[in-house]
């Protein structure tokens, strides 16, 4: 007899965990199903949920990323994965899709009954983000076309419409860089190391060599001094039978040692010819006797070429967590809760608004005067009244929500020092919690400077003379508070660093704001919201004394310009009684840093509006007095 309070869809479920452990030889994997999104960590994975309903788009949905992540699970070794993983981000990105696609692709090979399964999955996800509307590939992120790419190659199958349309935006990119490399994608496909070096090499093609860090098969230079360490005690009471082995050797093959002759006397030909080209007298010049033109100098600005740093070798991009002890980190985020212990109330209040309004978009709707799905009981009253009208039914859906990452970019100067600096960490802290709960991944990143007016950048610009408009002339200190990836919990202790003496100096906002809008821009998200909270514009005294005043906030102005341009992120902005509306085109000033937690909110709030008429006047919010 069946349990009244078991769920339809529970058999479904149970058959579809074991389906997922056979596949996966792994008995001892946990299987669950959840509301929050795929995953799969070291003790099992995480399937989306199957309603009551079980709809053939829930079903497909939850086989395709249960045979995927078993694929995974069945040919992916970690240890080989992270011996030949890059370096940067980019380039990890696309290593890392290939290799998903390759477990796929074997797993439609071996077990063809998943091919249709995982198709369906990649199609979901690709209409989830819009993959099917892109037209142009600076929209369509490159990794994930390059794990399409390597699915339709290894599997000889079809892409759904979405994904294909994705991939063939890049398609002859990667025809034309990579080519020659794709036509060995079948003989690596059963050696993950081979195909890690497979993958190593696309990315070299396609131009993110520089990412990928130290060849792992590169031979170690310490291994010959090592061996010369563990030669044996008595190698010189060998030394003279060695010698007679070696005097045999070069009478025995006289030909060797003469070729060996010839080696050397065409090197030093290479060399000498070498030497004569350096001499820079007898050297051919380009046609017209042009002189040879200097190398263009290093651009450290997309939005200002012409914007110019004196030295980037004492700048640092650090996570927080390496600016402090783990011990200290908790002492400063208990000094940080007790602080703020007032306002944990308000705050909170305004958070949990925040979520409502978030899953409100995320909750499901119906539709009406369907011919199929079910009863519309509200409709029966006209039934009964005339009953030639035919029945009428309805269906649920779901409302449309992006996937979305949302990059927190604090002002970390001295002026930020006491109040403001705390309920800035504290509204990050919360907004981190809520957005998460919500399926939202948040990044929160802290700018300011190593040192007060130019540190090593000005000892260096004085020991060489004072040179003449030297441009940029402070060390950067860019701070990882979160990354989007890393949980909340994880990163919360690393939040009390902006309590740490010492640390906030001085604020260069233009390379800050460029910096978070690189990190953002190769992100799989739909959606990419970055918000800057600061105090005041760019000051940094030592750039400012030996540069034109206003150098600092052009380079600012330059780089708000291009993000709002491209428009890939949505950028916005809150002042700390601070106007910068003239700078931000989407931008609020508050009087009181305690107004702080109402305004992020409400413009977070805004940008997910459902009324357009109601989004725009909350986003075109100037002043919250």
């Amino acid at each position: 007899m069946s349990n009244p309070n078991e769920s339809p869809a529970d058999p479904f479920k149970k058959a579809l965990a074991e389906a997922t452990k056979t596949l996966a030889d792994d008995a001892e994997m946990t299987v669950s199903f959840s509301v929050d999104p795929p995953g799969m960590s070291a003790e099992g994975v995480r399937l989306p949920q199957v309603t009551r309903r079980m709809t053939r788009d829930e079903v497909l949905l939850a086989r395709g990323t249960a045979d995927s992540y078993a694929m995974r699970r069945k040919y992916h070794d970690e240890t080989c994965f992270n011996r030949y993983a890059p370096d940067g981000q980019m380039a990890r990105d696309i290593y890392q899709a290939m290799e998903m696609a390759r477990c796929e692709a074997m797993g439609a090979r071996d077990m063809p009954g998943t091919a249709g399964n995982i198709d369906a999955r990649i199609e979901n996800q690709a209409m989830r983000k819009g993959y099917d509307e892109v037209t142009e590939a600076a929209e369509a992120p490159l990794s994930v076309a390059a794990g399409y790419l390597v699915r339709q190659l290894a599997s000889g199958r079809e892409l759904p419409p979405s994904a294909a349309n994705l991939l063939n935006l890049w398609r002859d990119q990667f025809q034309t860089k990579a080519g020659e490399t794709l036509e060995n994608l079948e003989d690596m496909l059963d050696d993950q190391a081979s195909f890690a070096r497979f993958a190593r090499q696309i990315i070299q093609d396609m131009g993110y060599g520089d990412q990928l860090g130290d060849d792992p098969d590169a031979e170690d230079p310490d291994e010959d001094q090592e061996a010369a360490e563990d030669t044996p005690e008595d190698e010189d009471a060998n030394s003279d039978d060695a010698s007679q082995q070696q005097q045999d050797s070069s009478e025995a093959a006289p030909d060797e040692s003469q070729d060996q002759q010839d080696d050397e006397a065409e090197a030093q030909v290479t060399l000498d010819e070498m030497a004569d080209a350096e001499g820079g007298e007898e050297t051919e010049l380009p046609q017209g006797d042009a002189e040879m033109e200097p190398p263009p100098p290093q651009s450290f600005s997309d939005a200002d070429p012409n914007y110019a740093v004196y030295t980037p070798d004492f700048d640092e991009e650090i996570h927080a967590a390496d600016l402090a002890e783990p011990e200290e980190l908790e002492r400063l985020r208990a000094y940080l809760d007790q602080q703020l212990d007032p306002l944990k109330g308000a705050v909170s209040r305004l958070a949990n608004r925040l979520q409502r309004r978030l899953q409100a978009q995320q909750t499901r709707t119906w539709t009406f005067d369907m011919e199929e799905g079910i009863l519309d009981a509200g409709r029966l009253a006209r039934i009964v009244a005339n009953p030639t009208v035919p029945l009428a039914y309805k269906q649920e859906k779901d409302m449309e929500f992006r996937d979305t990452v949302v990059t927190l970019l604090l002002d970390n100067s001295g002026s930020m020092r006491g109040r403001p600096i705390s309920i800035a960490a504290i509204c990050a802290d919360v907004l981190a919690r809520t957005l998460e709960r919500c399926s939202v991944k948040v990044e929160i990143l802290g700018f300011t400077t190593r040192a007060w007016k130019g540190g090593q950048s000005r000892e260096k610009w004085l020991q060489e003379g004072r040179p003449q408009v030297p441009g940029r002339l402070n060390d950067l200190r860019h701070i990882i508070y979160k990354s989007a990836d890393a949980p909340w919990r994880h990163a919360r202790p690393n939040l009390g660093l902006m309590m740490k003496e010492g640390l906030l100096k001085e604020n260069i906002d233009g390379e800050a704001l460029e910096w978070a809008h690189r990190r953002l821009i190769p992100r799989h998200e739909a959606r990419k919201i970055l918000m800057v909270i600061s105090d005041g514009a760019p000051v940094d005294d030592s750039t400012l004394s030996v540069n034109p005043a206003n150098y600092l906030e052009k380079h600012l102005r330059d780089v708000i310009d291009m993000i709002e341009r491209r428009r890939q992120v949505e950028l916005l902005a809150i002042g700390i009684g601070h106007d910068v509306t003239r700078y931000y085109e989407r931008a609020v000033t508050i009087t009181d840093v305690e107004q702080l937690a109402g305004a992020m909110t409400e413009q977070l709030a805004a940008l997910f509006e459902s009324d357009p008429r109601q989004r725009k006047r909350l986003s075109r919010l100037r002043t919250v007095v």
